[in-house]
């Protein structure tokens, strides 16, 4: 026949730790990362730059030819897609060489 033996709950499940079972807190640390211009040779930023500086070229050289009809139609698009193109670069710069 099978004795049936009793634990007492808190005796059971108490098991003194070694270490301490408080954890220290982790703080956040910022530091300054001075910029650095080499960073402005990424592709992405290379790109841009190249195809708004061809745009440029082409339009100085349609002028000089004096098709300045042509030249009108560029310069309203250029007076568009410089400033878009200026800040969506400088956004891109900042969050992949920044963070």
């Amino acid at each position: 026949m099978r004795k049936t033996q009793w634990f007492d709950f808190r005796n059971f499940f108490y098991k003194p730790s070694l270490t301490s079972s408080i954890k220290p807190r982790p703080f956040k640390a910022h530091s300054f990362v001075p910029f650095s211009p080499f960073a402005m040779l990424d592709p992405t930023i290379l790109t841009i730059g190249g195809i708004v500086l061809g745009i440029a070229i082409i339009e100085r050289i349609l002028e000089r030819w004096g098709v300045i009809d042509l030249v009108d139609q560029f310069s309203k698009v250029m007076r568009f897609i410089l400033p878009v193109t200026f800040y969506s670069a400088l956004i891109y710069f900042f969050a992949t060489f920044m963070f």
